[in-house]
C-alpha cells in the first residue's frame, strides 16, 4: 500500500477480497469456496481444512451489517478457523506475486554490459539524451536518493509535497497507517504469521509518530513506470513530464514538511530525465 497499512504481500493481498469497491466478498464465503473447489490442493500445502459445517455462508468483521452480525455470533474457535484459511489464501497469492520477475529492460542490458566490461551496442546502448537523463537521475536531480536498488525504490515513506485530490477522502499518509498496520490481525506479529518475532523487525521497530510521517507515502518502484500512468499514489499527475515538473518546482506540502527542494532544470534536462525513465520500461 502507498501508506504501508499492511506489512507483507500476503496481508496486503487479503484487503481487496473484502473491499466492496474491489472483490466485495467476505472471508467466510472464501473459506467455503476453498473447501468446495480447492480442498485437496489446499490440504497438500497447508494441512487439513477445519470443519466449516457450522460456519455461516457469509460472515466477516467487515462488510454488510448482516455479515458483521453473523461473524459476531460465531464461536471464537470458528472465527480463528476461518481467519486461518483466509490468511492462507493471502499467503498463496503472495507466493504467486513473488514469482513474478520483472522483464529485463534496456537499462538492465546497458548496466549488465558495463558491469561485464563490454561496450553496449545497438538498442542496449543509451542515446546521448538518455545518458544525460541517467546523469541527472544520479546527480543533479538526486532522484537516486529514494529511487535506488534493483527495484528503484528505498521502500521507505517520504513527504514529497504531492497535492491532495479534490473530492477524495482526506489521506494523511503514513501517520494514519501506523495504527492500521499495528491493529491488523494478519500482521507479522499476529498468530497467523510464519516464523517468530525475529522476523518482524520492521514492525517492532517502526517509527510510530512524528511530523515526518504526515503525508509521507511509500516510494514506488520505477520499473515499468512509463506504462503506468497516471502517477503518484492517487493519480495526481497524468504524465512523467508532470512528475518531473513537480519535483523540479518542489511545492510546499499542504500538511507536514516536504523533503524535496527545488531543482532548476532546463527543458532539455527535463526531457532527458523522462527519456531515461522510459529505458526502465522498454
Amino acid at each position: 500500500f502507498w501508506d504501508g497499512r499492511r506489512d507483507s504481500l500476503w496481508a496486503q493481498a487479503l484487503t481487496p477480497l473484502e473491499n466492496p469497491l474491489e472483490h466485495g466478498g467476505n472471508r467466510a464465503a472464501f473459506a467455503h469456496y476453498i473447501k468446495k473447489r480447492f480442498g485437496e490442493r489446499y490440504e497438500r500445502i497447508f494441512g487439513p481444512l477445519p470443519d466449516l459445517s457450522t460456519v455461516p455462508a457469509n460472515a466477516s468483521p467487515l462488510g454488510t451489517d448482516a455479515e458483521k452480525a453473523a461473524w459476531a455470533a460465531m464461536p471464537v474457535s470458528k472465527v480463528e478457523d476461518v481467519n486461518r484459511v483466509f490468511a492462507n489464501i493471502g499467503k498463496a497469492i503472495g507466493a504467486f506475486e513473488r514469482s513474478i520477475e520483472p522483464p529485463q529492460t534496456r537499462f538492465d542490458r546497458f548496466a549488465i554490459d558495463l558491469a561485464s566490461g563490454a561496450e553496449p551496442q545497438g538498442d542496449d546502448a543509451l542515446s546521448p539524451e538518455e545518458m544525460l537523463g541517467l546523469r541527472l537521475f544520479i546527480g543533479k536531480a538526486n532522484c537516486v536518493t529514494c529511487h535506488n536498488g534493483p527495484r528503484f525504490t528505498d521502500n521507505s515513506f517520504h513527504n514529497t509535497g504531492v497535492p491532495p485530490v479534490k473530492d477524495l477522502p482526506p489521506d494523511r499518509g503514513r501517520i494514519d497507517a501506523v495504527v492500521q498496520v499495528e491493529a491488523d490481525p494478519f500482521n507479522c506479529l499476529g498468530k497467523f504469521r510464519d516464523g517468530d518475532d525475529n522476523a518482524c523487525r520492521e514492525l517492532r521497530f517502526m517509527v510510530k509518530g512524528g511530523p515526518d510521517l504526515v503525508r509521507a507515502y511509500k516510494t514506488p518502484s520505477l520499473r515499468g513506470a512509463a506504462a503506468r500512468a497516471p502517477y503518484m499514489h492517487a493519480g495526481q499527475f497524468a504524465s512523467l513530464e508532470e512528475v518531473v515538473e513537480h519535483y523540479s518546482k518542489a511545492p510546499a506540502s499542504v500538511e507536514g514538511v516536504s523533503e524535496v527542494h527545488p531543482v532548476e532544470l532546463s527543458d532539455r534536462e527535463r526531457a532527458a530525465l523522462v527519456a531515461f525513465l522510459k529505458t526502465l520500461s522498454e
